[in-house]
Parts: structure tokens; sequence; C-alpha cells
């Protein structure tokens, strides 16, 4: 199976960080649908349209909803009998440049919304008849990431995976995938100095209280961590808290190392494996972090 991404290689930046079995990188900013994300929203649009649904809506801070976004484009562009309507909607406090880019994308079939609480206007829309794209409560997301686990696999270049984590759906495709299929590599999670609810099951942040750079990561209800934990357990890996020093503290030695300018919720996977490495943690093999896109 060709990669929809590639993973390449930094083992310069793997040794700044105090690791010698290699590092990678799995490009998921470079997906056709812009982020990780891409793997999953069209897959979802995918079943329910085969299952008789039209009509979506989706809460997003910026990567699912312009994976949607796009999807529907594509979709609607084929001129079917019957166009897929979406709507968006995204928080008062949206990163500006994340909300401009799903403006620009709007239609006459795809609306983005500004609400004030997104996930109550999600839930009026369900009682509407709009299917809902939401990832955390809806185990269909599981199976697009499936692509991901098979070229992380196919790779030959994983035996530890550190991803930045919000609601977990990646993370636990990943490791259930990798379990499944007798797969020795690790998973490692990353949260964020205000968001850190998974990651609590395997330390005590006690560092500043800050908003974090990182704004991809918002899901406190943590809706996948009873199934989450144990499974990132078994695969031998375990849950980092970075602070926002942390996050800009990989950038910049992302920037010094590769010359790639990453953002801040792709640079969560660095800052949770510069975090590990200095407290001395064992990993399985060469391990990939995940850049995930915006």
């Amino acid at each position: 199976m060709a990669s929809i991404t590639p993973t390449e290689q930094y083992n310069q930046l793997g040794k700044a960080i105090g690791i010698s079995g290699g590092l990678s990188f799995k490009r998921e900013d470079l997906h056709p649908y812009g982020s990780h994300k891409g793997r999953s929203i069209p897959v979802m649009i995918d079943h329910y349209v085969k299952n008789g649904d039209h009509s979506f809506a989706i809460s997003s801070s910026g990567n699912a909803g312009l994976a949607a976004a796009l999807y529907t484009k594509e979709l609607n562009s084929k001129k079917s009998s019957q166009p897929i309507k979406l709507d968006v909607y995204i928080g008062l406090n949206a990163a500006p440049h994340k909300a401009e880019r799903l403006k620009e994308l709007a239609d006459d079939h795809i609306r983005v919304l500004v609400k004030e609480r997104p996930i109550q206007a999600l839930t009026q829309a369900v009682t509407d008849g709009y299917r809902s794209l939401r990832q955390s409560t809806d185990d269909t997301a599981m199976i697009g990431y499936e692509s991901l686990a098979i070229e992380l696999m196919q790779s030959g270049k994983a035996g530890t995976v550190f991803v930045g984590t919000s609601s977990g759906t990646t993370a636990e495709a990943l490791a259930q995938y990798f379990l499944d299929n007798k797969s020795a590599i690790q998973v490692h999670i990353v949260q964020t100095s205000s968001c850190h609810p998974m990651v609590d099951a395997f330390e005590s942040y006690d560092g500043p209280d800050e908003a974090s750079i990182a704004d991809a990561i918002v899901d406190k209800v943590a809706h996948r961590k009873d199934k989450l934990v144990p499974l990132i357990k078994k695969t031998g890996g375990r849950g980092w808290t970075v602070t926002n020093d942390e996050i800009e503290a990989a950038q910049d030695l992302v920037l010094e190392h590769t010359g790639l300018e990453i953002s801040t919720n792709s640079a969560l996977s660095v800052a949770g494996l510069m975090k590990a490495a200095a407290l001395g943690h064992e990993f399985n093999g060469a391990v990939i972090c995940m850049i995930c896109g915006e």
C-alpha cells in the first residue's frame, strides 16, 4: 500500500534530544486534507452517506472542520443528485487563521458558524436531523486511522510513536491496531498544561497554570479515557504533559536541526519526546513523532 504521507528521518535531531535509536517524523501536515484528521473524517462521511445521511455537523477547533469542509467540497464537485450539507461550528476563541481558512471554504452547502457554545450547537443540529462528525463519541472515527497505523508499521522505522492527544481517538486507534496485530510499537500521548485529563492517569501535573499555545487540545471531558489508558499501558507507552516553554523549545530545536517550522500542535509530540528523554525514559527502538498539522 502506498503511503499517503511521508515518514522523514531526522537522526541528528534525535541525537540532540538524547536518543540513539533514530528519530523520524510522520508528516501528517502534508495530508491532502490538511492534517491527520483527513484520515478519519472522510471515512466517517462516506460511511454515513452510504447509510442515507446527507447533512452533517461538526464542532471543531480547526483541523477536523477543515478536513470535513475540504472533503465535502470534493464530493459536491462530483455533482451527485443530492449534495452534501455541512455545518461547522467554531468557538469564539478559535485561532483567527484557522477560522479564516474555514470561512474561505463556505459555499451554498457548507456553513461556518461562530458559536459561544459549539458543542451545544452540535447537539441541536443532531436534534434537527444532522449527523454528528464528533470523533470522541463515534467509533466509526477509528476506522480511518487504521491506514495511519499500517503506514507506521510498514515504514520499518517505528518502535515508539509520540502523538499529541485531545479526544484520544487517533491514539486509541493506533494502540488498538498495534496490539491486535501483535506489534511491539509503544504509543505515547502528549497533552498540554491547560488540558491533560488523559495524562493525569500517568502523572500529576504541577507546572504553570496557563492557557496552552497548542490550541487543538481542548477535550476536557475525555470520553475515551477509560478505553485509551489501558491500551497505552499495554503497548508499554505512557502519557506526558508539556508546558508552553517546552512546546516552544521543541519548535526551536526542530527548526535548528531540520529547517522545518512546525505548528505548536505538531510540536506537542516532539516536546513530549524531549521531556521523556530528559527524564531517562527508555524507548522501544526508533521513535516516530506525529507532525499532525495546524
